[in-house]
């Protein structure tokens, strides 16, 4: 029997998986879903989003749902994935908690964006219409160096 796969899944920030006894693994790219099994010929893809699955001899199933990423076989039984964004799950249901946290911080994350831009936005639009107002006093318009002089 060959020796078992090498996995190692990695983010820009993190390790996700580094597991050197995968007896078989499934993932999916553009053509649909493919496995992998000790002493695959060498291979390279993009992985569309989904959910990476492996086991060991004798083990549970793994999983770990990625945004996409690149998936490299190398000599038969290393193989690397290199992902933007994953989240590993030792259950479906644990992943589904896991993709669904993420999910929610990622949309809190944005809405507090929207609110400090929108905060922003104002507080420019205030600013202009104080510098601009026509009964605003010289002074104050001539605090502000871009604007010019009167009476050019």
């Amino acid at each position: 029997m060959s020796q078992p796969l090498h996995l190692t899944i990695a983010t820009p920030a993190a390790v996700l998986v580094d597991s050197t006894e995968v007896v078989a693994l499934r993932a999916e790219d553009e053509t649909g879903s493919f496995g992998i099994l000790p002493g695959h010929a060498d291979f390279l893809t993009v992985l569309v989003p989904c959910v990476i699955r492996w086991h060991g001899a004798g083990q549970a199933p793994h999983f770990c749902a990625v945004e996409g990423g690149v998936l490299r076989v190398a000599d038969g039984h290393s193989v690397t994935i290199a992902c933007r964004d994953g989240i590993r799950g030792d259950t479906l249901v644990a992943l589904q908690a896991g993709i669904e946290a993420a999910r929610a911080k990622r949309l809190d994350a944005a809405r507090r964006a929207r609110v400090e831009q929108t905060r922003l936005h104002a507080q420019a639009v205030r600013q202009l219409l104080r510098y601009l107002r026509p009964g605003a006093p010289l002074a104050a318009r001539d605090a502000n160096p871009a604007h010019g002089t009167e009476g050019e």
